[in-house]
């Protein structure tokens, strides 16, 4: 790496091909029937995963970052490898090709006014391990994040591997983020033991930044406040729980704070909880109260919906910090806490 990040995001990548949808007026939730023929217009193509979210969200923002993930050597690994050079050639520099493996990618079906859905080929992302983490070129960076485990086949297949990971980063003096997804319940990933795994890896972790509906599905618990304090019995030191459109919910040992959305154009939300993430971790890494952290993190998040894409729509830091100062307003947010 040709500078020493602030930060290093690692884990799942693959490249988004997202069909537009040209009306507006129409209520697809009818159209979209078996046999249809359904006419879009031009795709917008991107990266999406954990690594291309969040990790090109905190270089927008303005963070020294750096990038780990795993790709083919086919057409669609060399696309997300170029879109990356696009934003800095430096932040491909920390991929792996692997000519063995299929790059991953995901169509995101997102009509207006229906909760987006995703095709998802997994890809290289199953064979990720601990061991592909380059440790050695993790000194002098402040903070390590990880995304998507139940995406990357060796990270819910072994109960320990998740685990072995995060502890050989922080024996390496990194701060230690994580943040998760949704798996098929018919999955071998929803199939797996979740609880065994956070178990084991959450003492390791510092910041934990899953959604409300993955943990509910994951802990077979229902509530918030409770959800939150369980994970954070299992040892991790902040837990933060995405909510959609009603925000942040955040709890640590002896604070419990909720962020309501801020109110925007909705464009797309695609890579939403990613950015929020990178919000979040973009106060942390400037040492702001957590009241602040979490302001930062749901207006991260509403730039991001303002593009159809996962960081299109992302300003500067300062640009960020304005937006905040000049009285954006929030939404009412419909979740009792």
């Amino acid at each position: 790496m040709s500078s020493t990040p602030d930060v290093i995001v690692a884990g799942h990548i693959c490249l988004d091909i997202i069909p537009q949808f040209p009306r507006a007026d129409v209520d697809y939730r009818t159209v979209m029937q078996p046999g249809k023929l359904i006419f879009v217009d031009k795709p917008v193509m991107g990266t999406g995963g954990a690594v291309s979210n969040t990790g090109l969200a905190l270089h927008k923002l303005g963070f020294p970052t750096a990038l780990m993930g795993k790709v083919g050597d086919d057409m669609f690994g060399h696309a997300i490898l170029d879109i990356l050079r696009a934003q800095s050639p430096a932040l491909a520099a920390g991929m792996i090709v692997d000519p063995q493996a299929v790059s991953s990618y995901t169509v995101v079906v997102n009509p207006p006014n229906i909760d987006r859905m995703f095709l998802h080929c997994p890809g290289a992302n199953d064979t990720f391990s601990a061991a592909d983490v380059r440790y050695d070129e993790l000194t002098g960076a402040r903070l390590f994040h990880f995304g998507y485990p139940p995406l990357m086949r060796r990270f819910y297949s072994d109960p320990a591997e998740l685990a072995k990971m995060f502890q050989r980063v922080k024996q390496a003096g990194l701060a230690t983020s994580l943040d998760m997804a949704s798996p098929d319940p018919n999955s071998d990933a929803g199939r797996a033991p979740w609880p065994l795994i956070l178990q084991n890896a959450l003492p390791h972790v510092d910041i934990f930044l899953p959604s409300l509906d993955e943990m509910q599905f994951m802990l077979q618990m229902r509530d918030p406040r409770a959800i939150a304090q369980q994970l954070l019995d299992w040892g991790a030191k902040i837990v933060g729980l995405k909510l959609g459109e009603n925000g942040l919910y955040v709890r640590t040992a002896d604070r419990e704070l909720h962020a309501p959305c801020f109110r925007t154009n909705v464009v797309g939300t695609t890579g939403s909880g990613d950015c929020t993430i990178a919000g979040f971790l973009a106060g942390w890494l400037k040492g702001l109260p957590l009241e602040d952290i979490v302001t930062h993190a749901v207006a991260v998040g509403a730039c991001n919906v303002e593009a159809a894409d996962a960081t299109s729509g992302i300003i500067h830091w300062n640009q960020v910090q304005a937006r905040i100062r000049a009285g954006w307003p929030r939404l009412e947010s419909s979740l009792a806490l």
